[in-house]
């Protein structure tokens, strides 16, 4: 999905011209990266927001329109008000597409209602993950990482390294080693007393015959 976000530069800095600012329904920010100075930059808040409802718009290469000029870059930071619906300051960052970056993108997971842990055990998925860091030049980084769990059975973890990754994509934590848990299957207690229960019940039958 591609995304445009219009700014405007920024010319009086500091926390009073901040505050001025989001009262005006703007919300402050900077661009930072590559071989540019960093820029102080003011977004339109609703627009800003609205966009960071959706999951698409944190792992995507953006475009950012300052006036005339247009930068590709990564949303990298986002300062939110501690109880208000509203965005206090955002970060972003100037890509070099002959560049490698590192980017959390989110895990989609499917087949969950047919995996064996489930259909047939009567398990519960458990995701320990909902995002991974990935390693990969700009032009491949992926919207998400589909995650199957159609074989996945009861008692069992999925991985990192079960996890299938486009080319040229590279999940950051395998490549030092660290094979983290990505999703479980586990069975509830009560799934477990009840199925003690009948099988206790089934040989006491058994003995009475």
């Amino acid at each position: 999905m591609k995304f445009e976000v219009n700014a405007e530069q920024r010319s009086l800095q500091g926390k009073g011209a901040s505050r001025r600012l989001r009262r005006l329904g703007k919300t402050p920010g900077i661009i930072y990266g590559g071989e540019s100075e960093p820029q102080a930059i003011e977004l339109d808040h609703n627009d800003l927001f609205h966009k960071l409802k959706l999951e698409a718009f944190h792992a995507s290469i953006l475009t950012l329109k300052v006036g005339s000029s247009k930068e590709k870059v990564l949303l990298r930071d986002i300062q939110m008000h501690p109880y208000k619906q509203a965005v206090l300051h955002v970060d972003f960052q100037r890509i070099d597409p002959k560049k490698k970056i590192h980017m959390k993108v989110p895990l989609h997971f499917i087949n969950s209602e047919i995996a064996p842990g489930v259909k047939t055990s009567g398990g519960i998925v458990s995701h320990v993950l909902t995002e991974v860091d990935v390693t990969c030049l700009p032009k491949d980084l992926p919207e998400y990482i589909t995650v199957d769990l159609i074989d996945l059975a009861a008692g069992h973890t999925l991985h990192l390294s079960d996890v299938k990754v486009p080319d040229d994509v590279e999940i950051t934590a395998l490549s030092k080693g660290d094979d983290q848990a990505v999703a479980a299957i586990a069975i509830p207690r009560s799934a477990l007393a009840s199925s003690t229960g009948e099988e206790g019940e089934s040989e006491g039958e058994a003995e009475a015959e």
